[in-house]
């Protein structure tokens, strides 16, 4: 990429087009439709090609982004992707969802300058376009060992990705009746479409990956089962247990949590007339929380049909952990926002069903250290009529696993210990990660866990030789 600088900077951000607002509201189709090969070229061609990249250091699997870059800037874009999938076995998938403008993008250099290289957008593009060219990577030949994994979610892919590599006989168990994790129950069709999971899958299987649908470690079968017939274990069981604040009315038909209402609308096809699975949907709905699972819900609602969808914080906008790029497609399609304020009480209806939420006003100062701002409770309420609330207020792992193997080491809020550079447990052969382990994080943090318990398995099982 043998372009000055000063040439580089003058290069026009190419935006990412999207569906028309007024269209998408009423879809689950993609909003975000994706770069051509021109937009990609030069978006890669104002990548500066750092020597000591801080976009790496900022990637939580290490992706070579700058060759990434320079590949795609001279078109060969088969080798481009190669470079990511060695490092990324989905790239698909996070050139769509992971949070880039904190992670690899808030380090590019030229984001000191201009706006950052937008990596996620040419990750997209590359995998979307050109996965059906690749070669299929070498696999080991087979080492006769069994690992099962606890967890389809996209840690547990990613370690069944590196293991199937390394020759290794890999069953995924899954608890649900279609494999993908938070990838298929969570992440709603409009930012991560089904057939780029199911597509993932399928690679998976050529690989000789078996999947086992409705089956609940710790519940269906025992850890100690599993490891009687397995030489070890990775957990990926992710952190599907919603908190709520424990508020008067929270138990009223019309509340749901957020992953709830998120998994009968993506995985069960609540809202389709074919569908058993009911969901209620109301005039107005109101999503109490600030992060991208919030704003998943609210589009939604506002898909499945609510006239009104108002999601209510806590805190400052500043404060909000959503993607900025989720917060103003939701704006776009009507969606509202309402910051400082905090609910009560939900009250009942004659039908006995929600009739409306009472909120108490917030007020914020600032943090005399430079942190967020500082929240303090008010005297003042108001009420507000809706039909379903949503709680999107976080999430802890599920005890069902590590309920049922006492000996599993885990700290008080549930998640499971490891040693971080292996990722392996108290208990021999046994591994976790994801947000089983951090609590919930992001879809790229759990690969990196997933991959690194992979290589860390098959270390063992080399020494053990």
């Amino acid at each position: 990429m043998n372009m000055n600088p000063k040439d580089k900077i003058k290069i026009p951000v190419q935006i990412m087009p999207t569906l028309d607002p007024e269209f998408r509201k009423h879809t689950f189709d993609e909003v975000p439709v994706g770069y051509g090969e021109d937009s990609a070229i030069l978006e890669a061609w104002r990548c500066l090609g750092c020597k000591n990249a801080p976009c790496v250091k900022g990637c939580p699997v290490n992706i070579d982004i700058p060759k990434v870059m320079k590949l795609t800037a001279e078109r060969r874009f088969v080798e481009a992707l190669q470079v990511i999938r060695q490092d990324n076995s989905l790239p698909a998938v996070c050139g769509r969802v992971c949070p880039q403008e904190s992670q690899c993008q808030k380090n590019c250099t030229m984001g000191k300058i201009n706006s950052p290289v937008s990596i996620g957008n040419i990750e997209r593009f590359l995998a979307d376009n050109f996965s059906n060219e690749l070669p299929k990577p070498k696999i080991d030949s087979s080492t006769g060992k069994k690992i099962a994994i606890a967890g389809s979610g996209p840690g547990g892919l990613a370690c069944a990705y590196q293991s199937a590599l390394y020759g290794h006989k890999v069953t995924v168990f899954e608890a649900l009746h279609e494999p993908g994790g938070v990838l298929a129950y969570g992440i709603p069709a409009f930012r991560l479409p089904r057939k780029i999971v199911a597509e993932e899958i399928k690679i998976l299987k050529k690989y000789g990956v078996e999947f086992k649908m409705n089956t609940i470690i710790g519940k269906t079968i025992s850890v100690e089962e599993i490891l009687n017939n397995y030489d070890a274990l990775y957990i990926g069981t992710g952190a599907g247990v919603p908190f709520f604040p424990e508020i008067p009315g929270e138990n009223l038909p019309g509340v749901y949590s957020a992953n709830e209402y998120l998994t009968r609308a993506n995985l069960m096809h609540a809202g389709k007339l074919w569908s058993k699975t009911p969901i209620s949907v109301g005039k107005t709905t109101v999503v109490i929380g600030g992060g991208n699972v919030a704003m998943d819900a609210a589009r939604v609602a506002l898909r499945l049909g609510s006239e009104r969808v108002v999601i209510a914080y806590r805190r400052l906008e500043a404060d909000m952990p959503v993607r900025r790029e989720e917060l103003l497609h939701a704006r776009e399609e009507g969606i509202e926002t309402q910051f400082l304020i905090s609910p009560v009480e939900i009250t009942e209806g004659c039908n006995g069903r929600v009739s409306s939420i009472v909120f108490r006003k917030m007020r914020a100062e600032n943090d005399p250290d430079g942190g967020r701002s500082r929240i303090f409770e008010t005297d003042e309420t108001f009420t507000m009529e809706c039909e379903v609330v949503i709680f999107a207020t976080g999430t802890s792992p599920n005890p069902t696993l590590t309920g049922n193997c006492r000996e599993l080491e885990v700290n008080r809020k549930g998640c499971i210990v490891v040693d971080p550079e292996t990722c392996a447990t108290n208990i021999p052969h046994v591994y976790a990660g994801g947000d089983a382990v951090s609590g919930a994080s992001t879809v790229i943090l759990a690969m990196s866990n997933g991959k690194t318990a992979a290589n860390a398995i098959n270390e063992m099982f080399n020494k053990s030789e």
